[in-house]
C-alpha cells in the first residue's frame, strides 16, 4: 500500500510540473502584448520597453520558465501583471467562491444521481427507468453555456425568483450549482445504475434474498457497497470536470471564483495568474485523483494485495 501511494505521489508531481510547462508555453505563444493592453495602443514605445523590463517580459521565454520554477519552488506565485498584488492573496479572495460552488455543485449532484440511478437500477426496463435515463440523457446533452443562460431567462427574468448573476447570498447560489451540478449528475447516475445492475446479478446477491433479507437491506447494505467502487473513481475523475465547468459557469453568472478570475486574466493578458489559475485547478485534479485511487485501494482489498 506505501509503495503504491509513493508511486502515486511521483506520478502526480510529474504531471504537475508538466501542465505548468505546458501552460506557461502555451500562454506565451497567444498572440497579445500585456504591456500593450496595460499602457494603451497610444503609450510611447519608451514607457512599454520601461515595463516591459520591470515585468521581466523582455527577457527570453527559457529564462522566464526558469524563473517561473525558482519562484514556484518558493511557493511564491509571482505578481499580477493587472493589479499588482501578490498572486496568492488574489486566489485566497477568490477561491473560497469556487469551493462553495463546487460543493453546492457536488450536493446537488449526489442528490440527483443515486436516487436517479438507483431507481433505474432495481425497476430496470420499466417506465421509472426510461424517465431516468432520459433526464440523465438531457442533462448530458446540455452544456453549461446553455443551461445557465436558460435557468436565468427562466428563473431570474420571467419568474423574478432569484437573482441574474453575482455572489450576494444563498440565493445566488442556487442557478450556477444546479448548472454545474446536473451535467455531473447525467454521468454520475448512468454509472450507479450500470454499476448497481452488474452487481445485483451477482451469487452473493441472490443468496441474500433467498435467506429473506429486505430488498432495501440487499440494495443499500450489499449491492451499493460494491455499486460505489466504480462510482467512487467516476467522482473522482468528475471533480476535474467540475472545476473546468466552473470556468464557463463562474462566467455566465458573473460568479466571482477561480474560473473567472482565469477569463478575466486571459483578457488582460496576465500571464502569472493565468498560470497560477491553472495550476491550481490541475494540481487539485490530480490531488483528487490520487486520493481517490488510494480510496479505492482501501475499499478493494484485492487491489491492496495487487499492489504489494
Amino acid at each position: 500500500m506505501l509503495q503504491q501511494l509513493v508511486s502515486r505521489l511521483l506520478s502526480a508531481g510529474v504531471v504537475i510540473i508538466g501542465v505548468a510547462t505546458l501552460v506557461f508555453l502555451l500562454i506565451h505563444l497567444v498572440p497579445g502584448d500585456p504591456v500593450e493592453v496595460m499602457l494603451g495602443e497610444s503609450a510611447q514605445a519608451a514607457d512599454r520597453d520601461s515595463l516591459r523590463h520591470e515585468l521581466g517580459l523582455d527577457k527570453p521565454v527559457a529564462e522566464q520558465l526558469m524563473n517561473f520554477y525558482g519562484n514556484l519552488l518558493h511557493l511564491d506565485l509571482g505578481m499580477s501583471l493587472h493589479s499588482k498584488r501578490a498572486i496568492t492573496e488574489v486566489l485566497g479572495e477568490r477561491l473560497p467562491a469556487t469551493i462553495e460552488l463546487a460543493v453546492a455543485g457536488m450536493v446537488i449532484a449526489l442528490l440527483l444521481a443515486f436516487p436517479l440511478g438507483i431507481l433505474a437500477a432495481i425497476r430496470k426496463d420499466s417506465a421509472w427507468d426510461s424517465g431516468s435515463m432520459t433526464v440523465s440523457l438531457l442533462g448530458v446533452s446540455i452544456p453549461n453555456f446553455v443551461m445557465g443562460p436558460l435557468l436565468i431567462l427562466v428563473f431570474a427574468v420571467w419568474a423574478n425568483l432569484l437573482p441574474v448573476s453575482g455572489r450576494e447570498g444563498p440565493a445566488s447560489l442556487i442557478l450556477p450549482a444546479i448548472t454545474l451540478g446536473t451535467a455531473l449528475a447525467s454521468v454520475l447516475s448512468r454509472m450507479v445504475r450500470a454499476s448497481l445492475l452488474e452487481v445485483l446479478n451477482e451469487d452473493y446477491i441472490r443468496t441474500a434474498r433467498a435467506k429473506g433479507l429486505a430488498e432495501r437491506v440487499v440494495v443499500w447494505r450489499h449491492g451499493m457497497r460494491s455499486a460505489m467502487l466504480p462510482v467512487i473513481t467516476l467522482l473522482g475523475l468528475q471533480l476535474g470536470a467540475l472545476l473546468a465547468g466552473a470556468v464557463i459557469t463562474e462566467t455566465v453568472f458573473s460568479w466571482p471564483g477561480i474560473g473567472l478570475l482565469t477569463i478575466e486574466a486571459i483578457q488582460t493578458r496576465d500571464y502569472p495568474v493565468v498560470q497560477a489559475c491553472v495550476l491550481l485547478i490541475s494540481s487539485t485534479y490530480v490531488v483528487v485523483n490520487t486520493l481517490t485511487d488510494v480510496m479505492y485501494a482501501w475499499l478493494d482489498p484485492r487491489i491492496r494485495m495487487g499492489g504489494r
